[in-house]
Order: C-alpha cells, then structure tokens, then sequence
C-alpha cells in the first residue's frame, strides 16, 4: 500500500507529481512584492524551498550519469535562467565533495515561442550564441517549463545540425497534456498539470519574472 502511494508521487516523466486538483497555499501565508496584487495570484503553487530541494537532487542525478564528462550546460533564456542558475550552484558544490568531478561551461540560447500564455507553433531563436562551438560536446538543455514539447523538439533538431556528441535535456517544470508528449525530458523535476504557472524566472508578457515561486494567474 505504501509502494503504491509512493509511485503515485513520481510520474512517468520521473518528476515530483502535483496533481491536477492540487490547490496550492494560500497567498497570506507567504511574502510577495507588493507591486503585485492578489488579484493578479491565485496561489503558491510550489514553494521555494521544494525547488530547491528537488534541483539538488536533480543535481545529485546528473552527477550520477554525467558525471567526469565534460558538459555544456545550454540555458534556454529567459525562463530557464534561475533554474540554470540554481542548478550549476549544485553541480559546483558535488563538484567539492563528490567523488565525481563534472567539469561544466555555460551557454545560452533564447527562444520566443508564447503569446500571452499560449504555446505557439513559431519558433524563433533570437540572439543566440555560435551554436557551431556545440560541435562534439557533451549538451545538457536546461528548460524552466516543458509545455507542448514542440519547442524543445525543433531546438534539439536545430542543435544536432552542429553534431553534438551527446545531448540531454533537464526541465525544471513539465506540463501533463491530453496529447502527450513525444519525447519527455532526461531530468524532470515537477510533473504539473496543464495550467499556466509563473515565478522563478517563468512569466506572463514580461510580468512575474521576479517572484521566487511559481504561481497560477488569472491572466489566462
């Protein structure tokens, strides 16, 4: 019985599940900015803290398979970027008491594929780096939210034209949607439902970029 409540935690995906009728914590219960209202928030869906509990153990697993390989970590910007950040702080912290050793650069790519809150079908890669220094690397894609898939699917196809060596991809929220997805990231780390959420580093038009956890909005 306790087997079976545990594997109800973790979805196929390998990520933290927060069910569909989860309803999060009240607002009151914890500090916001003030510049924004509690009309602009339902709730605190995922609290800092589990974050960053979950990227540390995200970071542990990554050490486990990658671990004495050299990586580039390819941040896909702008949500991604406080989950990278967090994430690289880990793997640097494994990097002074594991037995393993994961030598690891940073790069960055920005994708444009939402209007409002929809996932569109347009991707647009802007401003990237010369993704040709990809050549024969090792590549871990760190995404903040894995929505439909299609994005992340046409940025692989756009990243093995270069011929990497290898590339794994890390997201740090992954949608469950009716269609499902093809190819479901390496390291998940929260299987959520099909509502869009904002804060770490996730946002609405630019809007709640600033907040340290993740929100449901009635912007949608």
């Amino acid at each position: 019985m306790a087997d079976g409540g545990a594997s109800q935690l973790v979805g196929k995906s390998g990520g933290i599940v927060i069910p569909d009728d989860w309803p999060g914590y009240p607002l009151q219960l914890f500090s916001y900015p003030e510049h924004y209202s509690p009309e602009d928030l339902e709730c605190v869906y995922i609290p800092h803290g589990i974050i960053m509990d979950r990227i540390e153990r995200l970071a542990c697993t990554i050490m486990d398979d990658l671990g004495d390989h050299d990586i580039v970590l390819l941040c896909v910007l702008k949500g991604g970027y406080q989950f990278c950040s967090d994430l690289v702080e880990f793997i640097k912290a494994l990097n002074r008491t594991s037995e393993k050793s994961l030598p690891m650069r940073v790069a960055f790519i920005r994708l444009h594929s939402y209007l409002n809150d929809q996932s569109t079908e347009d991707l647009q890669i802007v401003g990237a780096e010369d993704l040709s220094t990809l050549r024969g690397k090792n590549i871990l894609i760190v995404e903040g939210i894995v929505d439909t898939g299609k994005t992340m699917k046409a940025l692989m196809k756009h990243i093995e034209v270069f011929q990497p060596k290898m590339v794994k991809v890390t997201g740090l929220l992954v949608k469950r949607i009716p269609s499902g997805m093809e190819t479901l990231p390496d390291y998940v780390g929260f299987e959520i439902p099909n509502r869009f959420v904002v804060g770490y580093a996730l946002d609405y038009n630019e809007y709640f970029r600033d907040l340290s956890v993740s929100f449901p909005t009635h912007c949608q």
